[in-house]
């Protein structure tokens, strides 16, 4: 038995099937992992994601010490709202978690980590703000519920409040506001459109079945493992962890080299794997021969041997896609190791599929 989300008993009725999800019990599909994905892409679908872990980091001194813990720069946050996503480095340069901090006001930002990585997340922040103007502060009273769909924002505005209804709906991409009793904001992990909306796990429930009302369908882990990765968005615990740096796990992109002097955890062990060249890089995967990639493929390449780190068939392409590490040289060809035999796969840049439309040709 795991840990329960506020929404346990609502899964539970709707007949999901429950698996273990990183020491919580939560709904891997309510019956069509393939109808939910396409929900999302096409309509809207209502994920519970009152796993994650939301930490408030409150003080003076909490824009500079945040622009000390993650590989990116916090400054870059001057409008109360605004969010960043980052990794959070360990000396190595190893990626200890990745997350999105919000800018809520000088003294007060907010963070939401995974939860499979909670206790070592918060172990690792407390121990950096030891001597610092800052307070750590969790908020496990808080549950979080995403609304993601082309159709999600329009169907889910009609249950919050009118006061703050027209706020959440004028929201720019990577921005929120506080609704009432509601923390909105239009980010999500499925590459479609939508909100993430932390609240109290006391209105959980209601929140839950106002929106299923409202047509939004319930949809569980594994359509949002489908969408992530058409999305090409990484899977902590698969296409990043402690042993790869960002360098080598395409979110270079997420790393603020400047200003010069802005010392980071990890920078150091960066400056030089990029100075030296990373000898692995994470690239998309086409498979071009009938089968379905899979974590811990073996991948083929001329420069040496690989491996998938996240794979699936994709429900909009039609295809299976995945994400590989493979050695940095690796061009335009490789093979994977499905069940014994090699087959046939190409190298794409991700997102495979962006706003319900493929962004890859296929031929």
């Amino acid at each position: 038995m795991g840990d329960k989300t506020p929404l346990h008993g609502e899964h539970e009725q709707l007949g999901a099937r429950i698996v273990d999800f990183g020491g919580w019990d939560m709904p891997l599909h309510y019956g069509s992992q393939l109808e939910e994905h396409h929900a999302v892409r096409n309509d809207a679908g209502l994920f519970d994601v009152s796993h994650m872990t939301v930490v408030d980091i409150e003080g003076a001194g909490a824009r500079e010490w945040l622009r000390r813990l993650l590989a990116n720069d916090v400054a870059r946050l001057q409008a109360p709202g605004k969010a960043l996503y980052s990794c959070m480095l360990n000396d190595d340069g190893g990626v200890i978690d990745d997350l999105i901090v919000y800018f809520l006001a000088e003294d007060r930002f907010r963070m939401v980590v995974n939860a499979a990585t909670r206790a070592k997340d918060l172990a690792w922040i407390e121990r950096q703000a030891q001597g610092a103007e800052v307070r750590v502060v969790e908020r496990p009273e808080l549950a979080m519920i995403a609304v993601q769909g082309p159709n999600a924002r329009a169907k889910a505005a009609g249950w919050l409040p009118e006061s703050g209804r027209a706020a959440a709906l004028a929201l720019e991409p990577f921005t929120a506001a506080r609704v009432g009793e509601l923390f909105v904001a239009r980010t999500g992990y499925t590459g479609e459109d939508g909100w993430e909306i932390i609240l109290p796990g006391a209105i959980a429930v209601d929140a839950w079945r106002a929106l299923v009302t409202a047509g939004i369908r319930p949809c569980g882990l594994g359509a949002r493992d489908t969408l992530r990765l058409e999305a090409g968005m990484n899977l902590y615990g698969q296409d990043m962890d402690e042993s790869t740096s960002p360098l080598e796990s395409g979110l270079g992109w997420t790393v603020a080299w400047e200003p010069a002097e802005r010392d980071f955890s990890g920078r150091k062990a960066l400056e030089a794997q990029r100075a030296a060249g990373p000898v692995r890089k994470l690239v998309g995967v086409l498979l071009e021969d009938r089968g379905v990639l899979r974590a811990h493929q073996r991948v083929v390449t001329p420069d040496g041997d690989g491996e998938v780190t996240s794979g699936s068939f994709s429900p909009t392409l039609g295809r299976s896609v995945g994400l590989a590490r493979v050695p940095a040289a690796t061009g335009e060809r490789l093979e994977v190791d499905v069940r014994g035999r090699l087959l046939e796969a190409r190298v794409v840049r991700p997102p495979f599929v962006r706003n319900g439309k493929p962004r890859i040709q296929i031929d």
